[in-house]
């Protein structure tokens, strides 16, 4: 002990320079041993505990250990600790600055250490502190050189003091040299493994962004798309739910659009969840357009159904992506898992990259969903509108002077400019649809469609999808959806011609749509906005069906914002020879006839004539006789007409003339109502029209 450690690097040197057939038969086996420990190791942990078990038969110690330099960080890290004494402060993992420890020295000098006894060792203070508490005495560093590069240190520690022989370092030189290939060895295959991995990794993200955009280009539609790239994700990264939520502008929520469980089955609900931008993991990364790690402590913080959804699913770990494309965040796709901390730096990496592709993916769809919904809507406008144009009134020219006429124009041109409802009345063949038409072409809703409906005309069971639409599979013989007409007159104006005649059971919706703007299409829980401008018209006593219970009066209501009262023809008698002219002009040219000249009796006929069914009357009156009419003078069949005046004491009313002149009808038809030759027809009626003032009259079939 009193040659101190100064004295030590000269033995050193001597045993270095010991030739193999200087050791003895027992150290010759012992690297015989470790040669074959080597082969049959290539982990190093497993390799250092075989070691041991070996050595402890030629070198004497308690400790076995391999520190390693990271030339990466310069310092030194203790890579394996062998021992059957677990220590409390030295554990692998440990790293200290090269100028620091035993083995630092060892690696810069390349020469072996031997500290006999720690207590006489004044270097390395920090790690001799350490050792002291260990209860390590002393110890031996052997450096770890390949003709590569240098490794580290190989080190034999006991927990007494301890002067190693000559003989002893000379052997454990021999192992170190090996034991340096055998390291060498294995930190470069473990790089290879790591760079394999790597490159696998790399792989299969090019492969799963090669797949997410052949899945772009190979699907429009959303639903499709994203099982398409949820199936990819599932491939390359641990997860068990993939979800796609978007932002809703008009709501300001996000709207989960899409939800991937474990058993891969893609879950589109027309019910979507929405949540509050700031109540859910997507939210926040949506408002950040940053990505997002979440925990399950985190998820706890968020109030809200998606966040509470999750956590009954036993989701643990949730990453989000902002879905951003140009100047805008369309959404977020997130994908969570049942284990913490599932997702690293890489997966979110990953998953940036993919999503950077699904938003275009995605702003293509809504692109494409937008486009598509335009075309079924225009092409239901152009079959709409080809249907009108079949029809045969010249919507665009009212005739006439009168002051009622007039006073009913200016009534138009006063409302027409606002949004308001107009409620139009009269009978039946006065032209409210001319008004209702007049007030659309006055409006600012002129660019847009004009749609009309019949109420009256259309089955019950089939009023509601015509005016709300439904959607595929709502109803038998639904196969397709279907826009109604509200959604076709978006932005441009709805007649609802006939609206006494909207059942009771189907008033509530119309009501809701009418105060709401908004509605639901028939098998369809999703709510759709919609401005459309609402006409309504009718020649019955609204207010008489609202006191006997046949109308809602909340209804009623809503629809007379703005009443205006047509005229009837004979109310206007000073516009018959006018009307009477231009109805022949017309029908002339549509029959390729001249016709010039209507005679004066036959216009003062006319002019006496009570129309109890208007201008639609008139107008059949007019074709009939432009038809019968062989030359250029308009025979007109005046024993159709019936004379004006009736036998004193027969008729009191209006109403008792026209109850008259409709049982007239149905005594000479037998009662046969519809059909060219039935009673309708005969009065220039609708079959509906007439049934309806049957019913306002009390008119009832006698009994055989």
């Amino acid at each position: 002990m009193a040659e101190g450690p100064a004295q030590i690097p000269q033995a050193v040197a001597a045993a270095t320079q010991m030739a193999p057939a200087e050791l003895t038969l027992g150290q010759s086996q012992a690297l015989l041993q470790v040669a074959e420990s080597i082969a049959l190791h290539r982990d190093l942990g497993e390799l250092f505990h075989d070691l041991a078990e070996r050595l402890h038969r030629i070198v004497q110690f308690d400790y076995l250990n391999l520190v390693l330099h990271d030339p990466a960080r310069q310092v030194m890290r203790l890579h394996i600790l062998e021992t059957s004494r677990p220590p409390t402060r030295i554990q692998p993992g440990q790293e200290f600055p090269i100028s620091d420890t035993p083995a630092g020295w060892v690696l810069e000098t390349q020469q072996v250490l031997v500290v006999p006894d720690i207590e006489q060792e004044g270097r390395f203070p920090e790690l001799i502190r350490i050792l002291h508490e260990e209860k390590v005495k002393s110890f031996c560093l052997l450096p770890l050189t390949t003709a590569q590069r240098r490794l580290g240190a190989l080190g034999f520690g006991r927990s007494v003091p301890h002067r190693y022989t000559d003989a002893e370092i000379g052997f454990m030189q021999q192992v170190a040299r090996q034991v340096a290939v055998a390291v060498d060895n294995a930190l470069n295959y473990q790089s290879a493994q790591v760079y394999q991995q790597q490159l696998a990794r790399e792989r299969d993200r090019l492969r799963a962004l090669l797949e997410v955009n052949n899945a772009l280009v190979s699907h429009l539609e959303l639903p499709e798309l994203f099982e398409a790239i949820s199936a990819v994700l599932r491939r390359v990264m641990h997860h068990e739910f993939t979800s796609l939520a978007l932002y809703d502008p008009v709501a300001n929520r996000m709207r989960l659009k899409a939800l991937d469980g474990p058993e891969g089955r893609t879950v589109v609900s027309e019910k979507e969840i929405t949540v509050a931008v700031e109540s859910s993991p997507p939210g926040c990364c949506f408002s950040n357009r940053q990505p997002l790690l979440a925990s399950r402590a985190d998820l706890e913080g968020y109030d809200s159904e998606m966040a509470r959804q999750l956590l009954a699913k036993g989701v643990r770990s949730v990453c989000c992506v902002p879905l951003i494309t140009r100047d805008r965040v369309l959404g977020v796709l997130s994908v969570s898992s049942l284990r913490d901390a599932a997702f690293n730096q890489a997966d979110v990496d990953l998953l940036c990259q993919v999503a950077s592709q699904v938003a275009i993916a995605v702003e293509n769809a809504l692109a494409f969903k937008e486009i598509a919904e335009l075309k079924n809507r225009l092409a239901e406008e152009k079959l709409y509108l080809e249907d009108e144009i079949r029809t045969e009134f010249n919507f665009e020219e009212i005739i006439g002077e009168s002051p009622t006429l007039k006073n009913v124009l200016r009534q138009v041109e006063t409302v027409a400019p606002t949004d308001s409802t107009v409620f139009i009345q009269g009978e039946t063949g006065t032209g409210k649809e001319l008004i209702a038409r007049a007030i659309h072409n006055l409006s600012g809703r002129r660019e847009r469609t004009f749609v009309k409906v019949n109420c009256a005309a259309i089955p019950t069971g089939l009023l509601e999808s015509e005016l709300f639409g439904h959607e595929r599979g709502a109803f038998t013989g639904a196969i397709a959806q279907k826009l109604g007409r509200f959604e076709l007159a978006h932005g441009g104006t709805l007649f609802l011609d006939e609206v006494g005649d909207i059942p009771l059971e189907l008033q509530p919706k119309l009501l809701r749509v009418l105060q709401e703007r908004e509605f639901e299409r028939l098998g369809s829980t999703r709510t759709i906005r919609v401005d459309a401008r609402v006409v309504a018209a009718t020649n019955r006593d609204l207010a008489k069906m609202v006191a006997d219970r046949e109308f809602r009066s909340d209804l009623f209501y809503r629809l007379n914002v703005f009443p205006v009262v047509v005229p009837p023809l004979r109310d206007r008698r000073e516009d018959i020879p006018t009307l009477v002219r231009y109805l022949a002009q017309k029908y002339a040219r549509r029959m390729n006839k001249r016709i010039e000249t209507i005679p004066a009796e036959t216009m003062d006929a006319l002019v006496r004539y009570h129309w109890p069914g208007n201008v639609r009357e008139m107008e059949n009156l007019i074709e009939r006789a432009t038809i019968v009419s062989p030359g250029p003078v308009l025979r007109v069949p005046l024993a159709e007409l019936k004379p004006t005046s009736e036998p004193a004491g027969s008729v009191t009313t209006l109403e008792d003339a026209e109850r008259q002149h409709i049982l007239r009808g149905l005594e000479e038809t037998k009662w046969v109502l519809g059909g060219p030759r039935g009673t309708a027809a005969r009065l220039g009626l609708k079959r509906t029209t007439l049934q309806s003032r049957m019913r306002k009259l009390g008119i009832v079939r006698p009994s055989a």
